[in-house]
């Protein structure tokens, strides 16, 4: 099971949005140095949404690469697509991800029954780890914990990234899922108290800019040392807040723009932090010792 700080790496790019490979190799030997567990690939704040096929997997490849087993590599490979959505996990496993996180197909709406089967058929095609991700703040798509606890029963379906932030429902899955069937934040605001409930880890914004931090946060999280972690947590409270002030993964790239560890490139149709928002998130930087 991958436990720990998971950061959801954002894809750094020049300004004319082309990807900045050489900034993607920096910032995997950053997070390396820095202690985080594993590495989300072309998630959501990898900007998956415009990243072409052939880009998504070179994406992966890349990180992969770079990462050469050191620590766990977690593909994003979610579409709305079912056959797409198996098209980009295959390519994935080829690439030697160790695992692959799926969010709900978006747009579409399917029923809960199509949820299942579109799950089911992806896990059946490929087999490699895999986690759901069920984010219906940016999919209009609410995959329902009895939907989870039944994909859950399938072998290689391995683990849920729950984004809503209802620790109660979290707390109904970590409760009722299978031993090995894993429960991640994907709401750093609520991670910590996700983890104390008895999750296993968060896939992160907050860790692109605070991996060290992310990091002593999880362990000490998952240890169930509630003092210490909500107090870790307390300092990290204002990005966990600041890094949403526009659409992920806008702020967030601005801030590692900021730190100078990527150019300020992103793709349309997201744009560079407005110009009003930008004093914020540096008091914030500059508050958590960033710059």
């Amino acid at each position: 099971m991958i436990t720990g700080s998971q950061v959801a790496l954002v894809t750094p790019m020049l300004d004319n949005g082309d990807i900045d490979w050489e900034k993607l190799d920096k910032l995997v030997d950053f997070h390396l140095a820095q202690g985080t567990d594993a590495i989300v690939a072309v998630g959501t704040t990898g900007e998956s949404a415009t990243l072409n096929c052939n880009e998504h997997c070179d994406v992966i490849q890349r990180v992969v690469k770079r990462v050469a087993g050191r620590i766990a590599v977690i593909a994003g490979t979610g579409a709305n697509s079912t056959s797409e959505a198996i098209e980009l996990t295959l390519a994935a496993k080829a690439a030697g991800a160790d695992a692959c996180l799926l969010v709900t197909p978006y747009y579409n709406k399917p029923t809960q029954e199509g949820l299942f089967q579109h799950y089911k058929t992806v896990a059946e095609a490929v087999d490699i780890p895999q986690i759901l991700y069920n984010v219906p703040g940016r999919t209009a798509c609410d995959m329902l914990p009895e939907t989870v606890l039944r994909l859950s029963r399938i072998t290689n379906i391995v683990g849920i990234k729950e984004a809503t932030g209802d620790l109660d429902r979290a707390k109904y899955l970590i409760d009722n899922s299978p031993q090995g069937f894993a429960v991640y934040s994907g709401d750093d605001a609520t991670a910590v108290e996700l983890m104390l409930l008895g999750g296993h880890g968060n896939i992160s914004v907050t860790a692109n800019v605070a991996p060290k931090a992310m990091a002593e946060l999880c362990r000490s999280a998952i240890d169930g040392n509630k003092v210490e972690a909500r107090e870790l947590n307390s300092k990290l409270d204002p990005l966990h807040q600041d890094l949403f002030l526009e659409s992920n993964p806008i702020p967030v790239k601005w801030a590692l723009h900021e730190m100078g560890l990527v150019d300020a490139g992103i793709r349309l149709p997201l744009t560079p932090l407005a110009e009003e928002k930008r004093d914020i998130l540096k008091k914030t930087l500059s508050l958590c010792a960033l710059i």
